[in-house]
Formats: C-alpha cells, sequence, structure tokens
C-alpha cells in the first residue's frame, strides 16, 4: 500500500487534485535574479507545497474542508530564463494559458518580479480591467532598481504601466523611498498606500471597500507584509507588520466587495530551522483560495 502523501498543493488524492476536477490551478514560479538582500526565494515554491501537506483541510470558518468543495490542480514549476525581461514574458504566456481554463490560478513564488507576469497573464486572458491588491512591506514603485526595470522592487510601477489596470491597492507598507512617495502622490487615483499603522487603527476599511466594490481582483501577497514573527523567512524583512488576524481580515474584506480573479503569494525565501515560516505561507494561500471561491457559504 502507499501511503505517501501525494506531491502536490496540500497533499491532495487524484479525486481533489486531477486537473478536470479541479477549480484552482496552483502554478510554481521559482524565479529568482533580481533579489537584493537575502536570497533564497527560488526555492520558495517547493517549500511552501511541502508544508501544504501538513495542513489541516478542516477549516473552523466554514464547518468543512474548502480544498475537497473546489479542488486543486498543481501544474509543473515553470522552468525560466535568468533575464528578468524574459522570464515576465514566458510566465505571462503560461498564466495566460491557465486562466483561459477558467479555473483560479494561483501564483507561488519566487521573487516578487513573477507578479508582473502573473498580473499581465491575467489580463491576456480576462480581458476588461484589473485591480490590483497587494500586501506587502514595500511599495515596490521604483521605476528602475539596481539596474532593471524588472527587479523586485519595480513591480506595482510595471503593473501600472499597463492602462487595463485602473489602481494598484497596497496595505502594510512600511518602507518606501522619496520616488515612490512622489509617484504616489501624483497619481491618486491608481496608487492608494494604506501604511501599516492604517491597517493597525481600522482607518484602511472604508476607503478600501469603495475602490475595491465590485472591481476584478488580482491580488499579490508579498509574505514580508506580514510581521516578522509570523514568516521571518523572507529577504526583505521589516519589523511591525501585520498580524494574522489583520492579515485574513484584509482578505476577507476584500472578497466580500470583490472579485478575486488571480492570485500570487511571493517571497518566501526558506531558511533552516524556520519552518514556521512556510507553514504559515502554506495555510495563508490555503485560506486566500477558500476566501475567493467559498464566496457566500
Amino acid at each position: 500500500m502507499n501511503m505517501m502523501t501525494p506531491d502536490n498543493f496540500l497533499g491532495l488524492e487524484a479525486e481533489w487534485s486531477a486537473f478536470d476536477r479541479a477549480g484552482v490551478l496552483v502554478l510554481p514560479i521559482p524565479f529568482e535574479a533580481t533579489v537584493s538582500y537575502g536570497g533564497g526565494t527560488a526555492a520558495g515554491p517547493a517549500a511552501i507545497i511541502d508544508a501544504s501537506q501538513q495542513v489541516e483541510l478542516y477549516d473552523r470558518e466554514y464547518d468543512l474542508e474548502p480544498a475537497l468543495q473546489y479542488g486543486v490542480h498543481t501544474l509543473p514549476a515553470l522552468d525560466l530564463p535568468d533575464d528578468p525581461a524574459a522570464a515576465v514574458a514566458s510566465i505571462r504566456t503560461a498564466v495566460a494559458a491557465a486562466a483561459c481554463t477558467g479555473k483560479l490560478v494561483v501564483g507561488l513564488g519566487g521573487e516578487h518580479t513573477v507578479s508582473v507576469g502573473v498580473g499581465r497573464g491575467l489580463l491576456d486572458a480576462l480581458g476588461g480591467s484589473l485591480t490590483v491588491v497587494q500586501i506587502d512591506a514595500h511599495s515596490d514603485l521604483r521605476n528602475e532598481y539596481e539596474g532593471t526595470p524588472y527587479s523586485h522592487a519595480c513591480i506595482a510601477r510595471r503593473l501600472l504601466d499597463e492602462p487595463a489596470i485602473e489602481q494598484v491597492l497596497q496595505l502594510g507598507i512600511r518602507s518606501v523611498c522619496p520616488e515612490e512617495v512622489a509617484f504616489v502622490r501624483a497619481h491618486p487615483d491608481r496608487a492608494r498606500v494604506w501604511y501599516t499603522e492604517a491597517v493597525h487603527d481600522g482607518s484602511w476599511r472604508t476607503e478600501f471597500i469603495q475602490r475595491v466594490q465590485g472591481r476584478r481582483v488580482f491580488l499579490t501577497i508579498d509574505v514580508d507584509g506580514l510581521d516578522p514573527a509570523i514568516v521571518p523567512a523572507t529577504g526583505t524583512p521589516e519589523p511591525d507588520g501585520l498580524t494574522w488576524m489583520e492579515t485574513l481580515d484584509i482578505l476577507r474584506t476584500l472578497n466580500k466587495h470583490a472579485t478575486v480573479v488571480g492570485m500570487d503569494c511571493v517571497e518566501l525565501a526558506p531558511a533552516p530551522g524556520l519552518h514556521l515560516a512556510e507553514f504559515a505561507v502554506a495555510k495563508l494561500v490555503y485560506k486566500a483560495i477558500s476566501y475567493s471561491l467559498m464566496r457566500g457559504k
């Protein structure tokens, strides 16, 4: 008898992980080329998938096992070139093909650069316009960083290059540069930042709801948006991050008022002895998927 856990997200048996059965496609994107402090994000997707196999499927919030309601299929990891622009183009193609199936695409990074390809791929497949909701410690609004416009520090700016991206809404930010502050002030309709203290005191909620109401959303979660006590294994950790409950509150609120049509989770850099980080991230991805697909249930 085979007692091995299936090697897919959440360790699901074929009944719930076969492509035809699944409502979700998990796409590992192990890209790492522009990290500027700690490295290791290329190992993030595999670590998340491995940790997810230890996550309990039962969710007290729903009083059932949500994954068995919608099904999750794990795609092969992308094999990407080292050049960031070329990698973004390859990610874009892969995400567009996955999104055209009508299933929810969930990218697992990798460094945050992958989100440019994910966002562009969703636009290609779905047409129309998208709002980006970004949980992050950093605004990533630089036009260029360390010689490339496709740095992990530029992803929000690159997404805003797309006319079909209506706005980028950022929560949990606590580290910015003067260029980013000036950009947000000059483009208040398209770039909105709620710094971490605004999440802590709840003042983000009213305007956030107004901005996402009825919108289609690409959700991008940089795990350094959470406090390092929860996710210490990330390349550019910042103190005073979002708590677990604050993060879930954002996701619940988002899915109550908008439709998440695609998401990614990036910047986990697994480190020996800190497996709590990949477990927390795996559980967060599972919750984010459930909030999206269990709306109204």
